[in-house]
């Protein structure tokens, strides 16, 4: 393909894709060449022309118009990146966001600044790995035990942990919440991103996350199911001085506050704010 031909293609691609509501359609285009071509971006304008044949043609064309529907582009590649690793995704689990990022990095920091050597971690609901797998390859010494209501997550993640090489310090229970986690374990922190949609926002949501699985978004009338019982049962399962940590919807800081301030069982109460300071992470120690 020469180069002007290479250009329409690109130039036809993001077209489409701006037609179909796409904020950032030049910006997808180049992720579907990165991938397709198997090269850096730069590369897809200096050399791309060349490395393109018939075959890609038509699969950057199918992928062009299955992103036209909205379906998210993470799903189509079958990988999403998140702290710096690529993660194999699919319909399965939910794709990891950048505020996720926040959750792990406050978790790696407390681990660190409290010098615990072999911290035990529970990430309830794993999804595709990514708290999970982070914690297991940021904190090398580290043992975590990851669950999830979902055995098709499960095997997601497992396919994760193994590409890091971090499968034999996390232990996968298929587990709704805290049911299947033996009773006498415990941890130094327990981290979660669960579902906080209410279930009359649901309808509302952007195509791209309505085609996540709802059992990862939707939590009940409020949205706050599955974090009361989060609150509820971690006590049991910390050790002394341990943390719970967890992501919240934008307008639920004030409701959980409320949740805690009637469990004398957590000694301190923070939300930490996102980039655009919005509330993002509860922490609660016992």
């Amino acid at each position: 393909m020469d180069e002007r031909q290479f250009r329409q293609l690109i130039n036809d691609g993001e077209k489409r894709l701006l037609d179909a509501g796409i904020d950032s359609p030049a910006t997808e285009v180049e992720i579907i060449l990165e991938y397709l071509l198997d090269v850096e971006r730069i590369d897809i304008y200096l050399h791309g022309h060349e490395l393109i044949d018939n075959g890609l043609v038509k699969k950057f064309l199918d992928m062009i118009k299955k992103r036209t529907t909205r379906y998210p582009l993470q799903y189509i590649l079958g990988e999403a990146y998140f702290y710096g690793r690529k993660f194999i995704v699919n319909d399965s689990v939910m794709i990891p966001t950048p505020e996720t990022e926040i959750l792990c990095d406050l978790a790696i920091g407390y681990i660190k600044n409290e010098g615990i050597e072999f911290a035990e971690i529970l990430d309830l609901g794993v999804g595709s790995g990514v708290i999970a797998v982070t914690m297991a390859a940021e904190l090398q010494s580290s043992w975590i035990t990851a669950t999830d209501i979902s055995q098709a997550a499960i095997q997601v993640a497992r396919k994760n942990a193994a590409i890091y090489e971090v499968e034999n310090r996390i232990r996968f229970i298929r587990s709704d919440l805290f049911s299947a986690v033996p009773p006498d374990q415990k941890y130094d922190l327990i981290l979660s991103n669960p579902p906080y949609i209410a279930e009359y926002e649901y309808k509302t949501l952007p195509p791209e996350v309505l085609a996540d699985p709802k059992l990862a978004l939707v939590s009940g009338d409020d949205g706050l199911n599955i974090i009361r019982a989060m609150i509820d049962k971690a006590p049991e399962y910390l050790k002394g001085k341990g943390r719970l940590m967890f992501e919240i919807g934008y307008d639920q800081g004030e409701k959980i506050a409320d949740i805690t301030e009637r469990d004398e069982r957590y000694r301190t109460f923070s939300i930490v704010k996102d980039m655009n300071d919005i509330n993002r992470v509860v922490v609660l120690s016992i």
